[in-house]
């Protein structure tokens, strides 16, 4: 099976310093107060234009986060049928006991686009009320970094609003939660948590049109910890959520897909320009899927 990504890296921009001049009286301090409009305007400029979005404050949710339980690996259960204004819950799964629940086929094989890559289906694991998704060097395959993944294939849908309650515990692989079409004929693709291999940020990414144009958002925020990742996809509109608040939307309707597609969690290793070269065990850990479609 193909890999069911395309990479999306963060790029900041550089910093610049102004060189101070030593002039005296009042050329020095016009040229000096010049020197810093122009740094503070730069800084701002860069800091607009860097691609990073701000961490959204999470004191008034709009979004599912999920429901308070100490009881629960992330202190969060899945959310009420009715969490969701004017949708309805399709699906909810809490990872429970020790198999993948129906509808979930896990990967196998190499994945496409990604050099030195392999998916082996003992990295998929449900135990300890979580998904894991594991990635080491694996004697069964040459000692290379093997990852999982798996898909909801036996179950696509034309819009709605997909939760993924989630964490990873080291930098490395590439970790993705996706929507992918369900005709496996990309694109379109919708990233709505992809790590790039670090662990300080994730990007979000619509992959649309036959030569594979992407408009891609990047948000700083510690992936180390429990978050509550979500997509709205409706046919006007696709809305990014981050512990129940929006940190992105795209509404150009090209760019919106309209073909049934599927829920996806991977993971990739590769050792590439740009991206983090995976160097210990690293681990996905999945809490809780929650679904819902509009009435």
């Amino acid at each position: 099976m193909n890999a069911r990504l395309k990479t999306a890296d963060a790029n900041s921009s550089d910093s610049r310093r102004s060189p101070w001049n030593t002039h005296i009286g009042v050329i020095t301090i016009l040229t000096t107060a010049i020197a810093v409009c122009v740094a503070v305007l730069f800084a701002l400029y860069s800091k607009d234009n860097s691609g990073y979005q701000p961490l959204p404050s999470t004191a008034h949710s709009q979004y599912p986060i999920g429901i308070k339980d100490n009881a629960e690996p992330s202190g969060e259960s899945p959310p009420a049928a009715n969490a969701l204004p004017h949708y309805k819950q399709t699906y909810v799964n809490d990872f429970v006991g020790s198999s993948l629940p129906p509808g979930w086929n896990v990967y196998s094989g190499v994945p496409g686009g990604v050099a030195g890559g392999q998916f082996g289906t003992a990295h998929v694991v449900v135990s300890s009320g979580l998904l894991h998704l594991n990635t080491w060097k694996d004697p069964r395959y040459q000692d290379r970094w093997v990852t999982g993944g798996l898909c909801q294939c036996e179950v696509a849908r034309t819009y709605g609003a997909y939760f993924v309650r989630s964490r990873v515990t080291e930098p490395g692989p590439n970790e993705v939660e996706l929507l992918w079409p369900a005709t496996n004929k990309w694109p379109p693709e919708i990233d709505f948590n992809e790590t790039g291999g670090k662990v300080d940020a994730s990007s979000s990414t619509i992959h649309f049109s036959a030569i594979n144009s992407i408009d891609q958002r990047i948000v700083r925020i510690n992936m180390e910890k429990w978050h509550t990742w979500g997509v709205i996809w409706t046919p006007k509109s696709v809305s990014y959520v981050v512990d129940g608040q929006v940190w992105g939307v795209i509404t150009s309707a090209y760019e919106i897909a309209d073909v049934p597609m599927t829920l996806d969690l991977q993971q990739t290793a590769a050792c590439v320009p740009g991206r983090v070269c995976t160097i210990r065990r690293a681990s996905m850990l999945v809490d809780w899927v929650a679904e819902y479609s509009a009435p």
